[in-house]
């Protein structure tokens, strides 16, 4: 079952299924959405650290599941979920310990940074299993690694290597395998000191932009806004200062 865990403004959801390559059952999906729902409204996290336990991030979704009565079911809370952890307001950090398939990678396209280990691999194939898949999936492949490279990996269902990962932006970066951790830590950190309310305002306006849904007036309203908000007296009174600033949570 995942575990979650919060400290210094930092939330950490683990999966920890190794001896099952982490797929995911209906209670893990239970699970999982009741922890995406509770950091949603806990404003005092700053940032969530997504990974796994085990040689693999995750195998995806459970086969025999997707065969039995709860199929449909089971699927659309999977979607849901995924959809839940695109939206958190706060940024979210993947870290793929291993190989991820199937809806895994899915749920790792809904975080807004991925960082794999070398050596991982990656492979969606629906159309082996003789099944489509659910709208806001597609969506997400074609927005953020574009139609061609969605199509080869849903139409041919390739699996492809670490390098291949990062060139088609599925990765945003790379580390060694005992170096995640710290790598994990590292960008934890770094995104905790951002100011909150500022990086809740720019997720939401750059993933608006990215859908084609962005409502200009109000992004232009919200910058000018925050020009004279009390996190702009400080960053900039840091700046000057030379140290690190001491935002307030949202």
């Amino acid at each position: 079952m995942p575990t979650l865990r919060v400290s210094e403004g930092s939330a950490r959801i683990h999966l920890n299924r190794p001896q099952r390559h982490n797929r995911f059952e209906p209670a893990d999906i239970e699970t999982l959405s009741a922890m995406l729902r509770a950091l949603a409204g806990h404003t005092s996290v700053r940032v969530l650290i997504l990974t796994a336990t085990g040689p693999s991030f995750s195998s995806g979704f459970d086969l025999d599941t997707l065969s039995g009565d709860r199929a449909v079911e089971c699927t659309q809370a999977f979607a849901a979920m995924c959809d839940l952890l695109e939206g958190l307001p706060i940024p979210t950090v993947c870290g793929l310990n291993g190989n991820v398939y199937g809806g895994a990678t899915d749920l790792a396209l809904a975080c807004d940074f991925r960082i794999g280990v070398e050596g991982c691999c990656l492979q969606m194939s629906p159309a082996r299993l003789g099944i489509q898949y659910y709208y806001s999936g597609l969506q997400r492949y074609v927005e953020r690694l574009g139609l061609r490279e969605a199509k080869r990996l849903f139409l041919m269902g390739e699996q492809i290597d670490t390098p291949t990962m990062l060139r088609i932006g599925f990765l945003t970066e790379t580390c060694a395998p005992d170096k995640l951790e710290a790598r994990l830590d590292v960008v934890a950190g770094m995104l905790a000191q951002r100011s909150p309310a500022s990086l809740r305002g720019l997720k939401s306006s750059l993933n608006s932009i990215c859908r084609g849904t962005a409502d200009a007036t109000e992004i232009n309203a919200r910058f000018v806004e925050s020009l004279t908000c009390s996190d702009a007296r400080e960053g900039l009174k840091a700046w000057s200062e030379r140290r690190l600033p001491k935002f307030a949570s949202v």
